[in-house]
């Protein structure tokens, strides 16, 4: 979820007011560092996933992971506009009265379980 501007002002504001201005430059440095290490993370792991693939990592069709094409209100409205399924109702074929049916018998019971 991108931020916008107007968020990103807020966001700032909110850091010089709760940090302070003696302690953001810190604080800066500290979220630079980790998002240049979580860059790295992520750059080490593409190379080692094309390393260990070969030339199947070239034919994958990464666009198809891009979590961003999964609009839950998209999802909705497709489950919804699909055709339900039609639901059949399995036959029952009726028994003879001399035998007793599973109902007739009962549920076993155990009293020393209670």
């Amino acid at each position: 979820m991108p931020v916008n501007g107007w968020e990103f002002v807020i966001l700032i504001v909110l850091a010089v007011v709760i940090l302070g201005p003696e302690r953001l430059p810190e604080y800066a440095a500290k979220l630079a560092r980790f998002v240049v290490t979580a860059r790295d993370m992520a750059n080490n792991a593409k190379g080692q996933l094309k390393e260990q693939m070969g030339p199947e990592f070239e034919e994958v069709n990464w666009r198809q992971y891009d979590p961003r094409q999964y609009d839950p209100r998209k999802i909705v409205r497709e489950a919804l506009l699909e055709p339900a399924p039609v639901a059949t109702r399995p036959t029952v074929e009726p028994q003879p009265a001399d035998e007793p049916s599973e109902v007739a018998i009962g549920t076993p019971w155990d009293p020393d379980a209670t």
